[in-house]
């Protein structure tokens, strides 16, 4: 049913196509039911999700919502892009914590057609106001983690509709629709998102624009299962599907959006909007075993996880044991190394004075390697404090001609600068945090200058039979500092320990600091914890919201397999 209704969708004209489409997602919505209370007591009793297995597509989001409505586009006979833009742009309803129409995106496709992995760089760049003087003036002496002078270019929108002109058959007034349903008739809050939500309340209590849209009776967040709408966001919305990305872009709402910050103390312009662009890239990689990992290249921190795999490739990691004291160390020493290299050199490209190439090198990395002591922890330099931030969706699709999207969208900080101009519903991020005020670094702020960025999109191939990349997963971690780190314990669950993607999911994590703090979930037995106690490390108990969420698509000789973090409301589906 849902198939034939987008059928008719697509060829319908363009104001009945939004309203008609988003009546399918809520039939979706409906059709998939609430839940049942079996499977809130195998949750309870630490009974773990099984991987979705699929035919034809598959779709694994943060929250379920948004799954339904990429899913009823793959069953409409939509493709990965088609069902990826639409899915993002309903978690910046249902998630607007995380990502938004404010925020920035970056994007690897495999596209079946063209035989090849491309990579979408959406991320937005400082204000031409935005200098090291300026923000001194306005008595600053670092970036503000919140606030107007925070805010550089939002990149999302240009990129959704980027993604859509090139490999989509959507419009992006179809891929709008379910998302300004939801906003204008509302949706049941999700019990984590309700969770993280709460936690922000004083931070949105700050600004105007932020307590008016995303606090009820401009008081609390809304709770589980308690409704909630936004109705300025579905007019903003609406506004970009009649009259396309241009009104963000110079236009009418691009105009709102700079008045509103200058009254606050912001640095962008009207024409740096203007001047915005998305960037088509190549994506940067390295092989492991038997496949080859993709990241996207700087100013993001995919270079960290990759640099990550190379110094622990020669290790017997397998003979180790999954999560035992040996196989732990490496993996932190392996990313403490790494990011030590990633704080002190990656920035925007046209400003690094080493390359990626240097720093997975064989000379290089072998160098790096060789600090690896086996019984001992290293006192690492520190990344910088930015590196923290962890506030992201990602998702991956996969649809039945074979493309598949490895997707990340943020505001960076939990609802980003805390800014939303009033009326417009949507929260403006503080990406300029990931500048440096330090003279002579290659990330020092700097006008026009694209920001160090932690959210990355992942994916892997594997050589066919005639020697060409083959696509197998796309995957991603969510999480600022966690993303690289993330990466590579999950791949490793999957390429060294036989996990499904749902197993490698859920598997039990760490999260490495700075220095010789690791933190470490739970389920981790204490007599693990004791032996990496023994070799140096400084052990804390750490909660999932400190892990991030992941998300996975994974290609079968015929048909996919999916995974969603049962540490988040996520869920996998397919058909």
């Amino acid at each position: 049913m849902l198939r034939s209704l987008f059928v008719r969708i697509r060829s319908a004209d363009a104001r009945l196509r939004v309203s008609a489409l988003a009546l399918v997602l809520v039939a979706a919505a409906a059709a998939a039911g609430p839940g049942d209370a079996a499977a809130q007591e195998r949750e309870s009793a630490g009974v773990p999700r099984s991987a979705v297995y699929a035919p034809n597509g598959a779709i694994a989001t943060s929250q379920p919502l948004a799954t339904s409505a990429g899913l009823a586009v793959l069953e409409a006979g939509g493709n990965a892009v088609d069902a990826a833009v639409t899915a993002a742009i309903v978690l910046t309803v249902t998630e607007p914590h995380m990502t938004g129409l404010g925020g920035d995106l970056f994007a690897l496709y495999w596209s079946e057609a063209e035989g090849r992995l491309v990579g979408l760089n959406g991320h937005g760049r400082a204000g031409s106001r935005m200098t090291v003087e300026a923000l001194r003036e306005a008595g600053h002496e670092s970036i503000p983690g919140r606030g107007a002078a925070s805010v550089t270019v939002p990149g999302s929108l240009a990129g959704w509709a980027d993604l859509l002109e090139r490999y989509g058959t959507f419009t992006l007034a179809q891929a709008l629709a379910p998302a300004i349903r939801l906003a204008e008739e509302g949706f049941p809050v999700s019990p984590v998102v309700a969770r993280d939500w709460a936690q922000q309340v004083n931070a949105l209590g700050n600004d105007e624009g932020s307590a008016a849209t995303f606090l009820v009776d401009g008081e609390r967040a809304p709770r589980a299962g308690e409704w909630f709408r936004n109705p300025d966001y579905a007019r903003t919305l609406r506004n970009i599907a009649e009259e396309g990305p241009q009104l963000l872009y110079g236009g009418e709402l691009g105009r709102r959006v700079v008045e509103g910050l200058d009254s606050l103390g912001g640095f962008l312009t009207l024409e740096d909007l203007r001047a915005h662009r998305s960037e088509w890239v190549e994506p940067i990689s390295v092989p492991f075993r038997d496949v080859r990992v993709w990241q996207i290249p700087p100013p993001s921190q995919g270079v960290a996880a990759l640099q990550m795999l190379r110094i622990l490739e020669p290790f017997p990691l397998e003979q180790m044991g999954h999560n035992s004291p040996e196989y732990l160390h490496h993996l932190v020493e392996a990313k403490k190394l790494a990011y030590a290299d990633l704080s002190r050199y990656v920035a925007d490209p046209g400003h690094m004075r080493v390359s990626v190439e240097e720093l997975l090198s064989d000379d290089y990395v072998d160098r790096r390697r060789a600090l690896i002591d086996p019984y001992r922890a290293m006192e690492s330099p520190d990344p910088d404090p930015v590196l923290e931030g962890s506030e992201t969706i990602y998702l991956a699709v996969a649809d039945a001609e074979g493309n598949m999207i490895s997707f990340i969208n943020s505001v960076f900080n939990y609802f980003g600068s805390g800014v939303v101009v009033p009326g417009t519903g949507f929260h403006l991020q503080n990406r300029g945090q990931g500048f440096t005020m330090e003279a002579g670094h290659p990330n020092q702020v700097a006008p026009g200058k694209a920001p160090f960025h932690t959210i990355i999109p992942a994916f892997v191939t594997r050589t066919g039979a005639g020697g060409q990349d083959e696509p197998w997963m796309s995957f991603g971690v969510m999480g600022g500092a966690m993303q690289p780190q993330g990466h590579v314990q999950l791949l490793l669950n999957m390429l060294l320990f036989d996990m499904d993607p749902q197993q490698a999911i859920d598997a039990t994590r760490f999260r490495h600091y700075s220095g010789l703090r690791v933190g470490v979930e739970s389920m981790l037995p204490e007599s693990v914890r004791a032996a990496l106690r023994a070799r140096g490390h400084e052990i804390d108990g750490i909660g999932p919201l400190a892990v991030g969420g992941g998300q996975a698509v994974v290609r079968l000789e015929r048909g996919w397999v999916a995974g969603s973090d049962s540490r988040k409301d996520g869920q996998a589906a397919g058909h």
